[in-house]
């Protein structure tokens, strides 16, 4: 089953996706947050080139497991998107992905500037790799 995952953020989604056998996640785009919650042609294409049956929302947590103070925004905005396309949703836990994301870009010698377009879609991608990963066990 192909599995999209979306990094919610006030602006950003980054985008993910894993292969249809779930065993390696892949970084996508980078769409503007309204775009995707409305449907817009730009989604919709992201939508037909990858056919995903599922969408893993990341869900932003404290360090101590709880939801954090953006969680039921991200709730409603997933909502929003599964009712528009039709397809259903589940939530994983986004804690540290974009830290990992900005550190693993840092260490390819990316600047802030030039990191501004990928951290969205990595961390989608790495937190799409550890729910994939931790179904497997």
């Amino acid at each position: 089953m192909r599995i999209l995952a979306l990094d919610i953020g006030e602006k950003r989604v980054g985008v993910a996706v894993c292969d249809p056998d779930e065993r390696v996640a892949s970084p996508v785009c980078v769409l503007p947050a309204d775009e995707v919650r409305a449907n817009a042609k730009s989604f919709q294409r992201v939508l037909e080139d990858w056919e995903p049956e599922l969408l893993l929302c990341g869900l932003p947590m404290t360090l101590s497991g709880e939801e954090g103070p953006q969680a039921q925004a991200i709730r409603a905005f997933a909502d929003d998107v599964a009712k528009h396309t039709g397809l259903s949703y589940e939530f994983a836990d986004e804690r540290l992905s974009s830290a990992e994301a900005k550190r693993s870009l840092r260490e390819k010698g990316m600047t802030e500037k030039a990191m501004r377009g990928k951290v969205d879609m990595i961390a989608a991608s790495l937190f799409l790799q550890a729910w994939l990963d931790a179904r497997r066990v």
